[in-house]
């Protein structure tokens, strides 16, 4: 599986890259935490909604430390789709980018 850390994704979103940031937590989380833009799909959802996505463009898949992403890209990667495990999650994103995300 390929994985990204906090920083690249940084950097990228810096870059004004072309990507998609799939967050597949459940919505209360979002609600409390979130990095945007990103697209919502909670991991129980992504083998239903996975026409929402494009093959156009790399998706980067979040989740709050990386378990449930690395799940979704186990799906996604067998759909064929370009997708990159974000380690760490947004716990990560908020210790190491930008402290102003909360931590849960």
């Amino acid at each position: 599986m390929k994985s990204i850390d906090v920083l690249e994704l940084k950097k990228i979103m810096d870059e004004k890259q072309k990507y998609t940031l799939l967050d597949v937590r459940e919505q209360n989380e979002v609600n409390h935490a979130s990095i945007n833009p990103h697209t919502h799909i909670p991991l129980g959802d992504i083998v239903n909604r996975s026409v929402e996505l494009t093959k156009k463009q790399p998706i980067i898949v979040m989740c709050h430390t990386g378990v449930r992403s690395a799940q979704a890209c186990e799906v996604l990667t067998k759909l064929d789709f370009d997708v990159y495990n974000l380690d760490g999650g947004i716990d990560m994103w908020s210790k190491s980018v930008d402290p102003t995300v909360p931590i849960y």
